[in-house]
């Protein structure tokens, strides 16, 4: 498949024949597919939870055999010891998020990576005690945020700043961030905002807001549970000091699997940082000495609390091979194409039976498009899965709609489009 631009037809032989050459279209066949009747479903709901790799099951099986035969030894016996089997993740980590390897870690999930690292690098002071945030940022990282400014004696609704888009309008503009962290900046002791957002899709631009925070003296963070899997990333080059996201969404680890962890190479001898302390983070050459004071481990592991569930670490080493074979920048690039092509066909829909509430430009979104129909919204959803069509829906009338390049086909966009294009004529 061209790197090109594509001239799009409205056809199933155009879909057919942009599968057909597609260079990525073996890795459909490394997954398992829900069922309607016979055939494997649409499924667009990988921004919520990936699907099955088929080496999953095998690379679970394998842990839990030496987990029968070798019972404690198996932390350094067997097939894969369990002792170092977090870090046959790390290289291929670095290269999705575009980091070096010491500079990320796969720990626990969202959420508790998200109070780890604030509670490093959201350190109020009586000028800086602000903390900036998107409005519409998910519920969990609203909840994370207002409790650690409440846990440092601030005042949430003093001391959070959150930005809103304009009035009539669905997304930020990047100017307005810019402005925001310019006119407060002095104030900001953290900027913490998602890369892509989770209910419109939109993609920020991390390295523009990571400079123009920390000109103003601010840390920066970056929760990437829509963004890892999905855009390509440089976390490394863009400066962010941390990030922190969910595997069970584009990168198919299972449901609730471990997260990931990003800090950067300039932290990673800082021993001076404030941080929540565990064993499995202790320096590596002296961890089992067990000695009374905790000396990290250099870079992100020195955030580690316990030796990882290595079944769930099994798990996600299935797609990460898959990741890493596939390489992100062929995957973005299929990405653009298929959510370019499920945006041409919806704007032959009905004038006003759907509105798209992503941005346009593809330097702005991921996989993810954001519907927002006028037409009993719900009972589309049901016509949908009626018709073996995997979507979600985000109350009161958005259908989210993310075709992923590992495996999702341009037919598959196709039929999905043919059941809108129907549900509008009814």
């Amino acid at each position: 498949m061209s790197s090109e631009a594509v001239r799009f037809e409205a056809s199933e032989e155009f879909a057919r024949r942009m599968d057909a050459e597609d260079p990525l279209r073996p890795f459909r066949e490394e997954f398992l597919f829900p069922l309607h009747g016979d055939e494997p479903a649409i499924y667009l709901v990988g921004n919520s939870l990936g699907l099955q790799p088929r080496k999953a099951r095998a690379y679970v099986l394998e842990a839990l055999e030496d987990w029968e035969k070798l019972g404690v030894e198996g932390h350094f016996a067997g097939q894969r010891p369990w002792l170092p089997y977090h870090e046959m993740l790390t290289a291929r980590t670095a290269r999705l998020v575009g980091a070096h390897p010491i500079e990320v870690v796969v720990m626990n999930t969202l959420t508790v990576n998200l109070h780890l690292m604030m509670v490093s690098f959201y350190r109020p002071t009586r000028e800086r005690s602000k903390l900036l945030v998107e409005a519409g940022a998910f519920p969990s990282d609203q909840y994370a945020v207002a409790s650690q400014v409440r846990f440092h004696g601030q005042d949430p609704d003093r001391d959070i700043i959150r930005l809103a888009p304009r009035p009539g309008e669905e997304t930020l503009r990047l100017e307005d961030i810019l402005e925001t962290i310019e006119r407060h900046g002095r104030e900001i002791a953290l900027v913490m905002l998602g890369n892509v957002n989770y209910l419109t899709g939109q993609a920020f631009d991390m390295a523009a807001i990571t400079r123009a925070a920390h000109k103003q003296g601010c840390r920066v963070g970056f929760d990437l549970a829509h963004g890892a899997g999905n855009l390509q990333l440089s976390l490394h080059d863009d400066g962010p000091d941390f990030a922190v996201w969910c595997s069970y969404k584009y990168l198919n680890g299972g449901p609730g699997t471990l997260g990931g962890v990003f800090v950067h190479e300039r932290h990673a001898h800082t021993q001076e940082l404030q941080r929540f302390e565990g064993w499995w983070g202790h320096d590596k050459q002296t961890r089992f000495q067990m000695g009374p004071d905790f000396v990290p481990t250099p870079g992100a592991e020195g955030w580690m609390l316990s030796n990882p569930p290595i079944l769930q670490l099994a798990a996600l080493r299935a797609s990460m091979e898959l990741f890493d074979r596939a390489t992100m920048p062929a995957l973005r690039r299929k990405s653009e194409k298929l959510t370019a092509w499920l945006e041409f066909l919806l704007d032959r829909l009905p004038p006003g039976f759907v509105r798209i509430i992503t941005p346009r430009d593809p330097k702005q979104r991921g996989a993810q498009l954001s519907l927002r129909f006028s037409k009993e919204p719900r009972r589309l959803l049901e016509k949908l899965n009626a018709a073996g069509i995997h979507c979600d829906f985000r109350s009161p009338d958005v259908i989210r709609a993310a075709p992923a390049p590992l495996y999702n086909s341009f037919l598959d966009v196709y039929r999905f489009a043919g059941v809108l294009e129907r549900h509008a004529r009814d």
